[in-house]
């Protein structure tokens, strides 16, 4: 499975990722060509080879002849990115990073979604960065999207807001649930452009996981003159097959005034929305009040619609968060057959060992149903099943 690895020791901007990803191997001419389809007339698209702390990176230019920034609203963007049929993950990529920023820009103005005046972030350039990011990253296969921690520097930045303190309201928003590092370096290290892209792709924050490196890529921004070079760095490759890691963020809150059918309810919902898992436990909270601890595993992507949800379909007035790191088998899946037909195995590998293997529950209750037997008995069969092909492989 190709992956994408962000090394954000300097920090990040939209540029920068596509710089990056050029410098590991993405065509520029490809790119261009598929940024022309967004039809931003006069709209120039470049590269070149610059230094940056005595390192060799790519600098990605975009050029545009009209002064001053463009504002657009979403529903526009997103009409451009349709118009300009993209390959359909990239499109996808680019739709989930502009809408995620559109939220994020209409909670720290308190206005409508749909009333959200993309100003810098509608800039030319800045639609350039963001799709030709989901462009390059498409050019390069690349399925999963890995970062280290994000610096975001520090200070205040000029912008059409007046003086903002650093991160910017709208990045601040981004990094909800994302794990942040202490940079070194004054400044706005991570952009509202670049915290978009990587809060929206990535699936996990931290060191560089074990993989197999293809290439690497570096991207150069702006700056110069900083004691730490002004890159971004990208690595490119193939997962090691030793199980997978990822990075969910673990949402919990204390309950004593809900009833069991709502919160059942709830717990319904947050697996029907996408939650990797989600349990309650009972607890005693103040007043020797028996309570519930509702709790629920989600991608960082994820943390502001499952809080929404959380909000909405429960009595809590809080919920708690934190970052989790975690360590996953390989699962497949493979069918075996049984007196009472095929049961598919869920198979757990961890590199080439086979660490675990259960029938699938839900198959072994509907066979158990069909042919008037315990459900135990079609679990022992289909593991009996499996045991039998196994030894005879």
């Amino acid at each position: 499975m190709p992956i994408a690895y962000f090394d954000c020791f300097a920090g990040a901007a939209g540029d920068m990722i596509v710089a990056a990803l050029l410098d590991a191997g993405a065509s520029l001419d490809d790119v261009t060509a598929q940024l022309a389809r967004l039809g931003m007339t006069g709209c120039a698209i470049g590269s070149q080879k610059v230094r940056r702390g005595g390192l060799a990176a790519v600098k990605f230019n975009v050029e545009y002849p009209r002064p001053g920034h463009e504002h657009r609203h979403l529903s526009e963007i997103l009409s451009m990115i349709g118009r300009a049929q993209l390959p359909d993950r990239a499109a996808d990529r680019a739709r989930r990073i502009f809408t995620r920023l559109a939220e994020a820009e209409a909670k720290v103005h308190l206005c409508p979604v749909e009333e959200v005046h993309f100003h810098e972030i509608g800039a030319v350039d800045s639609i350039a960065d963001i799709v030709g990011a989901c462009v390059a990253l498409e050019l390069l296969d690349v399925e999963r999207v890995l970062c280290s921690a994000l610096p975001v520097g520090s200070g205040t930045v000029s912008c059409e807001h007046g003086v903002l303190p650093v991160p910017t309201p709208a990045t601040a928003e981004l990094l909800k649930g994302v794990k942040t590092a202490a940079g070194e370096l004054t400044g706005e290290l991570l952009t509202p452009t670049a915290a978009a892209v990587l809060t929206t792709l990535a699936e996990a924050y931290g060191p560089m996981p074990a993989m197999e490196v293809l290439a690497v890529g570096y991207g150069a921004g702006s700056r110069e003159g900083d004691k730490m070079p002004n890159l971004l760095r990208v690595f490119i490759g193939q997962a090691a097959p030793v199980g997978t890691a990822d990075a969910v963020v673990e949402l919990s809150a204390n309950i004593d005034d809900c009833t069991g059918e709502v919160l059942g309810a709830a717990i319904e919902k947050l697996l029907l929305a996408g939650c990797v898992d989600a349990w309650a436990s009972p607890a005693v909270m103040k007043k020797s009040r028996p309570a519930w601890l509702l709790g629920a595993l989600c991608s960082p992507g994820d943390v502001d619609a499952v809080e929404k949800l959380i909000f909405a379909e429960t009595t809590t007035f809080g919920i708690r968060r934190r970052l989790c790191e975690r360590t996953k088998l390989q699962r497949t899946f493979q069918p075996v057959e049984t007196p009472y037909g095929p049961i598919l195995m869920k198979i757990g590998r961890r590199g080439p060992e086979v660490v675990t293997a259960q029938p699938e529950f839900d198959e072994c209750l509907a066979a158990a149903q069909a042919h008037h037997v315990t459900v135990r008995e079609v679990l022992a069969a289909a593991v009996e099943a499996y045991r039998r092909e196994k030894g005879h492989g």
